[in-house]
């Protein structure tokens, strides 16, 4: 099929409710300050790299250990059932340690890059043309990296209740297309 506007517009939401990069910014700034910098475009490129690289190698890795595209994508619609729920109901499932330092480590993986965005990435590509999701990707990470460089700013201008909302409405979006995913996939379970 090829380039296509709808496309990128429904990777590009699937990609931020997943990524968070506004809910994470309560985790930005207490990283920005315990060390007082967060190096916003080395973490951006990064992630924008493991992204990319796993979008095409990942397929490759599931062959490796018997795992077809349909199964993975089944079991990334559970993941994104989940991360929607957590976003939703306001809990935390999955509970990750807290980084040290601000650098790539935990910017760019965990944080960006993370389990739930692999998954989706691999889900996703079970469904949409690779080059819708790698500009798809690209648009998230420009967002990524002007949220990185001004996450203080944004945090006053939202604000606690703000900042809620709006994982909320990405939480409930989240839920529709885990759910989307999980029906289109689940027929090529048992061919």
């Amino acid at each position: 099929m090829g380039f296509d506007w709808r496309e990128i517009f429904t990777v590009s939401m699937v990609l931020f409710a997943v990524i968070d990069i506004v809910g994470s910014i309560p985790i930005i700034v207490d990283l920005r300050s315990k060390v007082g910098y967060i190096q916003s475009e080395k973490a951006s490129i990064v992630a924008c790299v493991i992204m990319i690289a796993f979008l095409f190698v990942g397929e490759e890795i599931l062959k490796l250990i018997g795992i077809n595209a349909s199964s993975f994508a089944v079991a990334g619609s559970f993941v994104l059932f989940f991360l929607a729920l957590e976003m939703i109901l306001g809990i935390r499932l999955y509970k990750e340690d807290n980084p040290s330092t601000a650098s790539i480590v935990p910017i760019a993986f965990p944080l960006i890059a993370g389990a739930g965005t692999m998954t989706t990435i691999l889900s996703l590509r079970a469904e949409y043309e690779k080059i819708n999701i790698i500009v798809a990707i690209t648009i998230n990470i420009i967002v990524v990296y002007a949220v990185l460089k001004s996450s203080s700013k944004i945090e006053k201008i939202l604000g606690d209740n703000g900042l809620g909302v709006i994982r909320k409405i990405f939480g409930v979006i989240l839920l529709a297309i885990a759910v989307k995913l999980f029906g289109a996939n689940v027929k090529g379970l048992f061919i």
